[in-house]
Formats: structure tokens, C-alpha cells, sequence
């Protein structure tokens, strides 16, 4: 089998034996070499202790003076090496002349070895090649009563002697070096067996392709991907996600309520509880949310976030709803235009022509009054387009939909996609709190230019205001009524309201705007956005109040003057910038 195709765990395994039983062998040869030096340094320091003692002994010098000096010490000499150990034990003459050897044959030959240091009154300690082959030996000197020196004695150990007391040890250095592979190779067994169910038994080749697909895929892919533990901490947020909702660089490790991320989104995935297709706000996003349990093989390893930017889609959905209330306005105008056109030719035929021309003269000047009404007001084609929906519809709904002639919206000075969630979402809430309210059901429309002056020259501020006859907002729903989720809806049959509000809160904080939420009727406000600002953000401020229309249902202009609102009053501000005094 190729080794190529093993898993991971099983490579590392057979790596591991390897290297283990390698620095065993070499842990080892290394004791072995220890303990042989060991040996010849302890033996070394024996024969040099045996040697002095030989040479200390009264009988040595008492025979050198006898006739025969071997006769006395060469029995002595064999006795000592019996007893010691050693493998010789020599007495010669200081010209080196043995009298004692275990080979008696060698007897009054020459010594074999370097005795001068040892005649001149030192020691010799050294590996020498003699009649016994390599030995280690001592020299020592013998010295009469005067001090001279009169003789030698050599003391040595073979080192066959040596490598056969070393060969006592191998054994015990092999069981212990047996027992550490042992140990060592059932530790990494236990290793690799942990690693071999953490990575699947895959192998690195496969554990490579997955990770470059994995890498792939989340960089890759359009969704924002989110995983969260078990304690909710972020473990992964691929490009997409760190898009989506801004995140910091040190967001690893960090829970979702400390990203800075909008409360109710937080709330609504705290402890990991499924959710399908959730659309939520953030600063300058609408996120379709869907979040789910993570499991393996029954365990629980926290959730996955998968977020969608729905941004785009609910502009175009603005768009489009736009364009069906023109649509259907249309379509409504031209039944009507057909019912009418059916009476004129009615009131031609029974010879009433004058009847005729003024009935149908009557119709169309006042189709044109709120055409030429809008279109005069609103620069801006776009959201012309929108009130002229919005009347049409409100219209069928049993709804007047005033228009402030006073009213402006230069073109360009706010992108048509941001002024369409503002004013479109504020004029459907109205018109369906009107609508839901006893007569006269009503909905105003007005916005106006504020030019400030400052130090930096003159700061102008597009205000759009939307009244109502409906019942207005307390001082509860007034401080929720841009929370997403938030409604004053609640038939169970309509879904993803309380949305709208939520927009006009996200695109007014888009271009640092605040939004005022008043009642009419010339009342105090009920309530508003905090001092600090609209709610989901903006720049300090209130509704309408420094050089306009304020935050009570009066609204500027002849045409408003004599109209009285009772409803809410909304009231956007949006800051135009700066134009520099000539």
C-alpha cells in the first residue's frame, strides 16, 4: 500500500515510531558508550589502587634483596591477581626485567609498556598493547626506606576482561530501551488515534482539497455565513458577512450584542432558536436573516447564520409599488374617464350639449388642478409620479390627499430611491390611518427648503412633512413607531408590516437626518426622536421647527391654513449641506 494514501493519522503514527525508535537505538548506543567509558575509567582507577598497594607491601622490598627475587614474588604477585581481579600483576626492576608474570615464561624478559615516568617517581596510566593484548594498566614505583626508587610494579586489566563485564549491562540497557519504545509507541497510538477521529481519517491530500474548497466557497459565495458556538460567540463570518454588518476587525470571539449591532436583531438571535427568511435593519442595510442549529452526529456545535442584502430589492420593491399605484391610478382614472365619456355622449344625444360641455370641462379641470398641482410643486419626477399615485389611490380608499402648493423638491438634491421610502412608506402609513378613522379622512403633503446661516455660510435642509386625520401615535407607539417589527397592524393575514417606518428611520439615518413625530390639532408634540437624533441615527435635531412649519398639524401655505390635522404629523429633515456666501 502506498504510504501516500494513508490518513493523516496513520502517517503521523508510522513518523512517529520511527523517530522514537530511532532516538531509542541512538539514546542507546549513547548509554552503551557511556557506560563503557565508565568501566574503563573505574578500572583504571582500580589498578592504579591494586598497583599501590602491591608497592607498598613490605614483602616487595624485603625480596628484592633476596637471591632469587622471583621465587618470593611471583607467588605473591598471582595470589594479589587472583584476588583483585586484574588479569596481571608485574614486578620488575627499574630497567624493566620482569620477576612476576601469569605466563611464567615471560619471567626476567623485558617489560612491554612505558615504565620512565614511572622510574623517575610518577604513575603511568595507559592503554597498551602487551602479551595479553590491549589492557589498561598502571605503573607505579617502589621505594626504599631512603626514598629511591629500586623496582616497579604494572597492575592491568585486559580490555576483553572489560568489554566481557560491560556485556552484563546490555541486556538491562535493551529492556529499557524495548520498554521506552514501548511506552512511546502506546502514547502516540493513543495520539493518533484522538487525531484520527478529529480528522475523519482523511488523509493531507484530502484534508488539503477540503480546506482550499472550503476557503473557496466562503469567499466566494453571496450570502453573508455566519457560525456562532455554543455560547454564541462568533467562530467564522466569511467576506460577505463582515460586509453585511460591518464588523470589526476583532470580531472573533466576540457575542452578536457586542458588534454594535441594531437591538431587536440581537434579541431576535439570542439562544440559537431557528429562523426562517427574518428581515432585519441595520444602519444602512435590510438583511434577510435565516439562522439554524449546527449538529453533528448528534452534537451540538452551535448555529449558522446565513444573511441575504435585501437592500437593492426592497428599493426596487418601492419602485415597483410605485409604478403599480400610478398603474392602477391609471387604470382607475380611465373607467372613470370611460363612465364619464358614456354620460356626455348620453347628454349629446337627449340634445343637452351645454350640459355635456360643462360636465366634461367640470372632470377635467379638476384631474388637471392636481396634475399641474404636483408637477408644479415637486421637481423631482420621480416622486411627482409617487403623489400622484398615492392621491389616486387614497382616492379609492375614500381618502383626500392634500398637497401643499407651496411645496418643493428640487430634482437631485436626494436620490429618488431614498425619497421614495421616505415619503412613500410615510404616506401609506397615513393613508391607512385616515382611512381606519371616522371623517373627514384626509392626508397632507408639504415640504419646503430651510436655509440657516452660520459661520461657514448657509446650511439648507430638505423638510418633508405628512400629516394625518387618522388617531395619531401616543407617547409609547411614537417611541417604537421606527422599530422594526413595530405595527399598529394586527390582522395576522398581513405579513412583513412593520417594516415601513423602519425604512424611513434607516434611509433619514442613511443621510443624517432626524425624523419629529408630532400630533395635530395645534397640540404638543407626543412624542419623537431622542435628542440625539432620529431613531436608528442621525445628526442632533427635531422635527420642523427653526424657519418653517412645525412639528403641529398647521401646515405653510394659503392652501393649509384653514386645514386642520388631527392625526400624527411626520416630519423629516434632511440636511442639504453648506453653500459658501459669494
Amino acid at each position: 500500500m502506498n504510504p501516500r494514501s494513508w490518513s493523516l493519522a496513520r502517517q503521523l503514527f508510522a513518523l512517529q515510531v520511527v523517530v522514537v525508535a530511532v532516538v531509542v537505538m541512538a539514546g542507546g548506543v549513547a548509554a552503551y558508550l557511556q557506560a563503557r567509558a565508565s568501566s574503563q575509567s573505574a578500572t583504571s582507577t582500580r589498578v592504579l589502587a591494586v598497583a599501590r598497594s602491591v608497592a607498598a607491601s613490605p614483602l616487595i622490598r624485603s625480596a628484592l634483596s633476596a637471591p632469587d627475587p622471583s621465587a618470593v614474588l611471583q607467588p605473591y604477585a598471582e595470589r594479589v591477581r587472583r584476588d583483585t581481579g586484574t588479569d596481571f600483576v608485574v614486578v620488575m626492576n627499574t630497567k624493566g626485567i620482569r620477576y612476576s608474570h601469569p605466563k611464567p615464561e615471560l619471567i626476567g624478559k623485558r617489560f612491554s609498556g612505558h615504565i620512565d615516568a614511572a622510574v623517575a617517581g610518577g604513575v603511568v596510566l595507559e592503554t597498551y598493547g602487551g602479551s595479553f593484548g590491549p589492557s589498561e594498566r598502571a605503573v607505579v614505583p617502589v621505594r626504599a626506606e631512603g626514598g629511591p626508587v629500586v623496582a616497579l610494579v604494572s597492575v592491568g586489566v585486559t580490555r576483553a576482561a572489560i568489554a566481557r563485564e560491560l556485556s552484563h549491562s546490555v541486556p538491562g540497557l535493551l529492556g529499557a530501551g524495548a520498554a521506552a519504545l514501548l511506552l512511546a509507541a502506546s502514547g502516540t497510538a493513543l495520539i493518533a488515534r484522538r487525531l484520527r477521529r478529529q480528522t475523519h481519517s482523511m488523509g493531507p491530500g484530502e484534508l488539503a482539497r477540503m480546506y482550499e474548497f472550503y476557503d473557496a466557497v466562503l469567499h466566494s459565495v453571496r450570502e453573508g455565513l455566519v457560525l456562532l458556538d455554543v455560547q454564541g460567540r462568533l467562530t467564522l463570518a466569511n467576506d460577505e458577512a463582515r460586509r453585511l454588518l460591518d464588523l470589526p476587525g476583532d470580531w472573533l470571539g466576540r457575542r452578536l450584542d457586542e458588534l454594535g449591532l441594531p437591538e431587536p436583531m440581537t434579541e431576535a438571535l439570542a439562544g440559537g432558536c431557528e429562523v426562517d427568511d427574518a428581515i432585519h435593519l441595520t444602519a444602512n442595510r435590510v438583511l434577510v436573516v435565516n439562522q439554524a442549529p449546527a449538529r453533528w452526529e448528534g452534537r451540538e456545535l452551535g448555529t449558522v447564520l446565513t444573511l441575504r442584502d435585501h437592500t437593492d430589492l426592497q428599493a426596487l420593491t418601492g419602485e415597483l409599488d410605485t409604478a403599480r399605484s400610478l398603474t392602477e391610478a391609471l387604470r382607475s382614472q380611465a373607467h372613470e374617464a370611460a363612465n364619464r365619456l358614456h354620460s356626455v355622449i348620453s347628454l349629446i344625444e337627449l340634445g343637452r350639449t351645454e350640459q355635456a360641455l360643462t360636465f366634461a370641462t367640470a372632470e377635467l379641470a379638476q384631474a388637471q388642478k392636481l396634475t399641474d398641482l404636483v408637477v408644479g410643486a415637486v421637481e423631482e419626477p420621480v416622486l411627482a409620479a409617487l403623489l400622484l399615485g398615492k392621491a389616486a389611490e387614497a382616492n379609492e380608499r375614500g381618502v383626500e390627499l392634500e398637497v401643499d402648493p407651496a411645496s418643493t423638491v428640487p430634482e437631485g438634491v436626494i436620490p429618488a430611491r431614498d425619497l421614495i421610502t421616505v415619503v412613500g412608506n410615510l404616506l401609506d402609513n397615513a393613508i391607512d390611518a385616515a382611512a381606519a378613522a371616522p371623517g373627514p379622512r384626509r392626508v397632507g403633503f408639504s415640504s419646503w427648503i430651510e436655509d440657516v446661516p452660520s459661520d461657514d455660510g448657509i446650511a439648507s435642509t430638505l423638510v418633508l412633512q405628512v400629516s394625518d386625520t387618522g388617531a395619531g401615535l401616543g407617547d409609547t407607539s411614537a417611541a417604537h413607531a421606527f422599530t422594526r417589527g413595530w405595527s399598529t397592524k394586527h390582522d395576522e393575514r398581513l405579513i412583513g408590516h412593520g417594516l415601513g417606518l423602519a425604512l424611513v428611520g434607516q434611509a433619514t439615518s442613511r443621510h443624517y437626518g432626524t425624523i419629529g413625530v408630532g400630533r395635530g390639532g395645534g397640540g404638543a408634540p407626543d412624542g419623537g426622536a431622542p435628542d440625539g437624533g432620529a431613531p436608528g441615527g442621525g445628526a442632533p435635531g427635531g422635527g420642523a421647527r427653526d424657519g418653517g412649519a412645525s412639528d403641529d398639524a398647521v401646515l405653510i401655505d394659503s392652501a393649509f391654513v384653514d386645514t386642520e390635522f388631527v392625526g400624527a404629523v411626520f416630519t423629516v429633515r434632511l440636511p442639504l449641506g453648506v453653500e459658501m456666501p459669494q
